[in-house]
């Protein structure tokens, strides 16, 4: 995984290799600028006497988890046909973990007590939704949170690296017909992305199992509920997931005589067919908010299917991940070093305005204190504490919880650390709002497909495909 590198001014450079920031700051050279991601300033460089190659940076925008990817672009020219092959050099890649179902509990919490505060025996508070006025182009609060985090986090490696264009996978339609405006007909419906789009849908829909049997990690293939021999229809509705034995053994039968054995089956699969997909609609009302937005940060933005996200990533092998699918968005050839760790960013807010605590009834039950900051550290901040002796002796490294009594609890990857005294408590970095974890690098996935499996890491793998600050 590459280092971010700014120079004195703090303006961004190449990124460098883990090897190359180690010497820079071994020899003095350099200062640790950011520790999540891992940043670098060096103290003898400026921007003007460095050469910068174009960065590009992939968005995967997702309802729970969007992917982001940075990446450098190498253009190759075959001698002989004279096309150009595009290859992207992944340096980095995260996750990022949105909140929005924690901010819809909140406001529907906040709500309830308004409703009894106003039906309850006391001050009578008037309604105040029916004054107010949306503007246009208005989200709900989660969903404009969803829109916030993800364009935060590119005008944040906008500031560490030079990017010079950004990757969104945004539209429905098929990438082809821009490449080739005169494709029509059977052409068109049998190109290179043809069915993709649907296939994805009832991936996401059907939990990528078997409808029938339930089987996973397996070739699935797209089956009718019911035939089109009775009259069933193409309707995506009317579209599920089977293994070829499932499919093959229904065959043209009605899929309630192909299910009497299994009434739990027939009954769920009418209901999962019909069902919408929640986290589907929260994409599809936010993407376009997204892309405007992302266009005011003046860098150019290019908009891509997630049909041909998955084309990419299946015809070069990369497994199914948030991050890498932002690697694979957009038009490129071929992908290079994509086997590094993977930044997991949880946004887990700047905590609540709110100083009582309350039962399940809305009634007091606690206060808390009135200010967040107790000597120096806030709730969030990422400290170390090296305890010189009782029972917590060691070197203790995590998000910190602090207490008005200045004794703080640390929770570190091993678990919570509890009763850690502020005085051995040192500052590594201030609460922004989001908690880190390393995980480790994705493998390829097998002919069945599937997850790879993950593992936490405290520091970053391998380096490649990176260039190097002299």
């Amino acid at each position: 995984m590459a280092v971010f590198v700014l120079d004195t001014h703090k303006e961004p450079l190449m990124p460098c290799s883990e090897k190359r920031a180690r010497l820079l700051l071994g020899r003095g050279r350099a200062r640790v600028h950011r520790l999540r991601p891992f940043a670098i300033r060096l103290v003898d460089r400026r921007k003007e006497d460095s050469v910068l190659q174009p960065l590009r940076v992939g968005i995967d925008p997702g309802s729970k988890v969007t992917g982001l990817a940075l990446c450098r672009e190498s253009e190759a020219v075959d001698r002989i046909t004279g096309e150009v092959a595009t290859t992207r050099h992944t340096l980095f890649l995260a996750e990022l973990q949105h909140r929005g179902q924690a901010i819809r509990d909140a406001l529907t919490q906040r709500a309830g007590y308004r409703r009894r505060r106003r039906n309850s025996h006391l001050r009578h508070r008037a309604a105040r939704f029916d004054n107010r006025t949306r503007p246009p182009g208005w989200l709900a609060p989660s969903l404009q949170h969803r829109v916030d985090t993800t364009v935060a986090w590119v005008s944040t490696l906008s500031r560490l690296a030079p990017i010079s264009a950004i990757d969104q996978e945004l539209v429905r339609f098929d990438m082809q017909s821009i490449q080739n405006p005169d494709i029509s007909g059977v052409e068109y419906q049998q190109g290179t992305l043809a069915g993709y789009e649907v296939r994805e849908y009832l991936l996401e829909k059907w939990h990528r199992q078997c409808a029938y049997c339930g089987a996973q990690n397996v070739p699935l293939q797209i089956e009718h509920v019911q035939p089109r021999s009775v009259g069933g229809s193409d309707r995506v509705s009317n579209l599920t997931l089977a293994c070829g034995a499932c499919n093959a053994a229904k065959g043209a039968r009605d899929v309630r005589v192909f299910l009497a054995h299994k009434p739990a089956v027939l009954k769920r699969i009418p209901v999962q067919a019909t069902a919408p997909l929640k986290d589907a609609a929260a994409v599809n009302a936010t993407r376009w908010a997204l892309f405007n937005a992302l266009k005011g940060l003046g860098l150019p933005v290019e908009a891509a299917s997630g049909g041909r996200t998955k084309w990419n990533r299946t015809r070069l092998g990369v497994p199914k991940a948030h991050a890498l699918d932002a690697l694979c968005v957009g038009r490129m050839d071929a992908v290079a070093h994509w086997q590094v760790p993977t930044l997991a960013i949880k946004a887990t807010g700047r905590g609540s305005y709110q100083r009582t605590r309350v039962d399940r009834f809305g009634f007091a039950r606690g206060f808390l204190m009135r200010t967040k900051s107790v000597r120096g550290f806030q709730t969030g901040d990422h400290v170390s504490a090296r305890v010189p002796d009782g029972k917590k002796v060691g070197l203790h490294i995590g998000r910190v919880a602090v207490r008005a009594s200045g004794t703080f609890n640390i929770q570190t990857p091993h678990g919570i650390v509890q009763g850690i005294s502020h005085r051995h408590c040192r500052m590594l970095q201030r609460a922004d709002g989001y908690g880190y974890q390393y995980v480790a690098p994705h493998h390829k996935e097998s002919e069945n497909g599937g997850h790879a499996a993950r593992a936490a890491l405290s520091l970053p793998g391998q380096n490649a495909g990176v260039s190097r600050a002299k």
